[in-house]
C-alpha cells in the first residue's frame, strides 16, 4: 500500500464534534504530526488511539517535513491534524 499524508480537522472545544472518519483515519495512521501534542493527546485519549504523535510547527516544520516526506515514501500513513 503507497503511503499517504492525510489531513484531518479536529475540533476546537467539544470532542463529540470530531467525524467518524476523522476517528479512523487516526487510528489507521502509523504516525500523528500535530501542532500541540498535548491537546491532541487528548483526542486521542478520549477515542482511545494509541497511534504515536510528533509534534509539527512552524518553529520545527523545516526539520520535520523532509522525515515526514520520507516516512511516507517508505509507506506509511502520514496523520496531519
Amino acid at each position: 500500500m503507497p503511503g499517504a499524508f492525510v489531513l484531518v480537522a479536529t475540533p476546537i472545544g467539544n470532542l463529540e464534534d470530531m467525524t467518524l472518519r476523522g476517528v479512523r483515519s487516526l487510528r489507521e495512521a502509523d504516525l500523528i504530526a500535530a501542532e500541540d501534542t498535548r491537546h491532541t493527546g487528548k483526542l486521542l485519549t478520549h477515542f482511545g488511539i494509541t497511534t504515536p504523535t510528533i509534534s509539527l510547527h512552524e518553529h520545527n516544520e523545516r526539520s520535520r517535513i523532509p522525515e515526514l516526506l520520507d516516512r511516507v515514501r517508505r509507506g506509511q500513513r502520514v496523520a496531519v491534524v
